[in-house]
């Protein structure tokens, strides 16, 4: 299998540029999320995820989701595709 690896360029917070993997892409209830992971990163993973947004002019960008009932649907998505992929 090829592996196909997305690796996309953010700009933090305080305007630094950090190369982060896409681990999944997920959609809930009409809304599309990333899972993230930094390039490069020697410990333990870091997983973030991000929700895709649009401006007025319509381009896309990306969030960082905070809120704790957002995160736990997606850490609940997320765990479901990763425990079917493992049964089959």
């Amino acid at each position: 299998m090829e592996d196909m690896t997305d690796i996309i360029l953010l700009t933090d917070d305080e305007g630094n540029e950090v190369e982060v993997e896409v681990v999944t892409r997920l959609e809930i209830e009409d809304t599309e999320y990333y899972i993230v992971s930094p390039v490069g990163e020697d410990e333990e993973p870091v997983f973030t995820a991000l929700r895709v947004d649009y401006d007025e002019d319509g381009n896309e960008f990306f969030q960082s989701v905070e809120d704790d009932s957002e995160i736990a649907m997606i850490e609940e998505a997320y765990s479901m595709i990763f425990e079917d992929e493992e049964l089959n």
